[in-house]
């Protein structure tokens, strides 16, 4: 209660009344499935069976609605969207890199990676709202359908939500010709067109993460949850000499990831960081490094296939925790 009371004394009196009405509830969190390569669909299935039985608010999905070794067909969209909307709850879905960054490569049919993306947005996020039989309205950064609709935020008691298309195989930064024509169908001029678009959805994702955290500020929110896809580095051995996530398969992330640190810093609140892509549950503090910590920011790996289960968080906003977070193991 005094974590609140202090809060009270210098919040404006619009967000006071909201962090003071705000109730505590639960959400979920799952990606990485199903893989048609591991033949889960049926422990999907379980997954989301076990959602619907909860009394989760809503859940959240961080990326790769199919395996990277299988085709990019347009199917694989319209079956994701199918997947979300069997959800009872509002499900959120967050791009990976096996539905567009990947899609180049010739096991995965060779296609254009930008124009998967540009489908899978108007397919996806065509309009500003959740998938799920019962829908919630969502903030998207790009007009519906179009360049950075898949940057979507909400705010659920006291809580800002913000979500990024920020996935794995380096946020589709090509750094060498090696990595642009190994085992792929793309020349150099698809990997120039790949970098320049890495640099313009970067500068957007950096805008929507730092806007996102001014107005978790202005109203005083107690947490804020930043949702990606691609792990940025935080999984190779942790080590005091050396930072991973400045080696070259994660340069990527790095501007993204130092304004995280930015805000993170002036926010008086609990930050919670999800991504997938690692496919093991992992709940840690990595920055700023592994003996001197970001006290308020907690990174949350989810599960993925073949290991599939999902993660409860439970919110409450009037403990100084403000998350509470609960592997749900799924038989």
């Amino acid at each position: 209660m005094l974590h609140i009371t202090r809060a009270l004394v210098v919040c404006a009196a619009s967000a006071c009344a909201s962090l003071a009405a705000a109730q505590p509830f639960d959400f979920a969190l799952w990606g990485d499935m199903p893989y048609a390569k591991n033949k889960d669909s049926e422990a999907t299935q379980a997954v989301i069976q076990s959602i619907n039985r909860s009394r989760v608010r809503f859940s959240i999905y961080d990326g790769d609605i199919k395996d990277g070794s299988s085709k990019c067909t347009d199917n694989i969209y319209t079956d994701a969207v199918a997947m979300f909307n069997s959800l009872k709850k509002p499900a959120v879905y967050v791009p990976g890199d096996n539905e567009w960054t990947d899609c180049h490569r010739t096991n995965n049919g060779g296609y254009n990676g930008l124009e998967r993306l540009d489908h899978l947005r108007k397919v996806m996020f065509s309009q500003p709202r959740s998938f799920g039989q019962k829908t919630m309205k969502l903030s998207q950064q790009g007009r519906p359908g179009e360049k950075f609709s898949e940057n979507t935020r909400f705010a659920h008691d006291g809580v800002m939500f913000v979500n990024v298309n920020m996935p794995g195989s380096n946020n589709n930064l090509v750094k060498s010709e090696k990595d642009c024509t190994k085992k792929s169908a793309r020349v150099a001029a698809d990997c120039d067109a790949s970098n320049a678009e890495y640099l313009e959805r970067d500068a957007a994702n950096i805008e929507w993460l730092r806007s996102g955290f001014t107005i978790a500020r202005t109203m005083k929110h107690a947490g804020l949850v930043l949702v990606f896809q691609g792990d940025p580095g935080f999984d190779l051995p942790e080590t005091e000499e050396d930072d991973e996530s400045k080696q070259p398969q994660f340069e990527g992330y790095q501007a993204f990831m130092k304004a995280l640190v930015e805000e993170t810093e002036q926010f008086k609140g609990q930050v919670l960081l999800v991504h997938g892509d690692t496919h093991f549950f992992k709940m840690d503090k990595p920055l700023y490094s592994p003996s001197r910590v970001l006290p308020n920011l907690t990174r949350l790996q989810t599960f993925g296939s073949p290991v599939n289960h999902w993660v409860k968080v439970s919110v409450d906003v009037k403990s100084p925790e403000v998350f509470t977070i609960r592997p749900v193991m799924v038989r």
